[in-house]
């Protein structure tokens, strides 16, 4: 993934959408009264947010690596710590009741050694607690791949367009399943109505997408944008009033530490 400069003001456009799941998921950890929490990939603080209205006595962490999220999450909720790191290379000094991440994941490589080292990290009893979208085969992001791979970008971006980043439930049942003392995972379908094609288009923008034009001169990101909105057009076409829906599928996992 490119390295530029995430935009938390693109990100926050859909700051409704993109928060209820981790309402979800923090509604479903079942802990009366964690004590420590931190909020993996925590971005501009609305999900960290989320965890501090459920545990208000809680010390709450958030860590990121994007400064510029960091500085909206700072800026929004200054009364929270805020740490900026890898999630990769991230180990607790001592282990955490709640370890939380809601989409952020996804952007790091290598599960199967990433999530048994991320649940190491918590506290006999407490929790593992992730979401990461698991829809990365359906128009939108397909549809990003297939404009990848027809146009003068089709080099530069060979290595990002075979990405699928999220594995299905049963690699994590099995992955987590015999180090947990309990294990749930479950998706969850959202259908988020949007004004139209281009609405999808500044979704995306603002996370799957980053890492096809990010790369590009603007000449060329500008023609990728247009080749991509003309399918999304095609692949969306509007509901009787005129909008849009856009499925989104999300996977869900709790893991209770031994």
């Amino acid at each position: 993934m490119s390295s530029s400069a995430w935009n938390s003001q693109q990100y926050l456009k859909f700051a409704g959408e993109r928060t209820q799941p981790s309402i979800d998921l923090a509604a479903r950890v079942p802990l009366g009264a964690p004590k420590r929490v931190i909020d993996l990939g925590c971005g501009p603080g609305n999900s960290t947010a989320i965890l501090a209205a459920r545990w208000p006595d809680a010390e709450i962490t958030g860590i990121d690596n994007s400064p510029e999220m960091l500085a909206q999450a700072r800026t929004d909720f200054p009364a929270m710590r805020w740490i900026e790191g890898d999630i990769a290379g991230w180990r607790a000094e001592r282990p955490f009741d709640l370890v939380f991440s809601n989409a952020a994941l996804q952007w790091v490589p290598d599960h199967a050694a990433l999530l048994p080292e991320l649940l190491a990290q918590v506290a006999p009893g407490g929790c593992l607690a992730i979401q990461m979208p698991r829809n990365f085969d359906n128009p939108a992001h397909a549809l990003m791949r297939a404009v990848a791979k027809d146009g003068p970008w089709e080099a530069r971006l060979d290595e990002v367009s075979g990405r699928l980043p999220t594995e299905p439930p049963g690699f994590y049942y099995d992955l987590l399943g015999p180090r947990a003392a309990k294990l749930e995972l479950w998706e969850t379908e959202y259908q988020h109505v949007l004004a139209n094609a281009e609405a999808i288009l500044e979704w995306v923008k603002g996370t799957g997408l980053r890492p096809f034009i990010d790369p590009l001169p603007s000449g060329e990101r500008e023609q990728y944008l247009a080749r991509y909105l003309e399918r999304l057009r095609a692949a969306y076409p509007p509901q009787a009033d005129g909008k849009v829906i856009l499925p989104f599928r999300r996977l869900f996992i709790l893991a209770t530490a031994r």
